[in-house]
């Protein structure tokens, strides 16, 4: 299943806000269909909302987010919690909470026209895993400093988290650490995405 490229406003809508997908919210709507949906959901339906929301906010594909999956589960300590630092250590993620990037799909757009550095390093693969001590920059030409300049313009509201320090001026983010799981920049229930893809994890 390829990455999701539809009306932004009709997964917020379905699943609640997504930051990583956009920074916009929709107007409210009161109509019959939301009321139609508004009855008791399946334990299915709910395991489902959930990977969706994880799968939308990151913007990966299916086969990508089952992947991730499958490597937590292999690692040491709850799957969950690290299927999250995995993902918030993507290096699209990262630019965009270091508020170098708007929205993820905006970062990943960046780094594949190779606007970004790692350690002084093009790196133009958004899943890139970044590591504690990585330095983000922005390319030292003027058109990539003037893309960051902008960007940080327009995300200077966004706090940056703790795991992450942001130097404005040098167009330039540091990772100091692993990120705890609890400062996910999405509100979800990791433990509901493992269990809808329990079945999957054993095969």
């Amino acid at each position: 299943m390829s990455r999701y490229r539809g009306p932004r406003f009709k997964k917020i809508r379905q699943l609640g806000a997504l930051p990583g997908l956009t920074n916009k919210r929709p107007k409210a709507r009161n109509d019959l269909r939301n009321q139609s949906h508004s009855g008791k959901k399946s334990q299915y339906r709910i395991r489902l909302e959930e990977k969706q929301k994880l799968r939308f906010h990151y913007g990966l594909t299916e086969r990508q987010l089952l992947k991730y999956v499958r490597i937590a589960g292999k690692a040491k300590g709850s799957t969950g919690q690290v299927l999250l630092q995995l993902l918030e250590m993507r290096l699209d993620n990262i630019l965009f909470r270091l508020g170098m990037a708007s929205t993820i799909p905006t970062a990943r757009q960046f780094i594949n026209h190779r606007h970004v550095l790692v350690n002084g390093r093009i790196v133009n693969i958004p899943s890139y895993r970044c590591k504690p001590q990585d330095i983000i920059t922005a390319k030292d030409k003027q058109q990539s400093r003037t893309l960051i300049q902008i960007l940080l313009t327009i995300t200077s509201h966004v706090e940056v988290p703790t795991h992450l320090t942001l130097h404005l001026f040098q167009y330039k983010g540091l990772v100091t650490q692993i990120i705890d799981s609890k400062r996910v920049g999405l509100k979800i229930n990791e433990l509901l995405v493992v269990e809808y893809y329990s079945r999957q994890i054993k095969t």
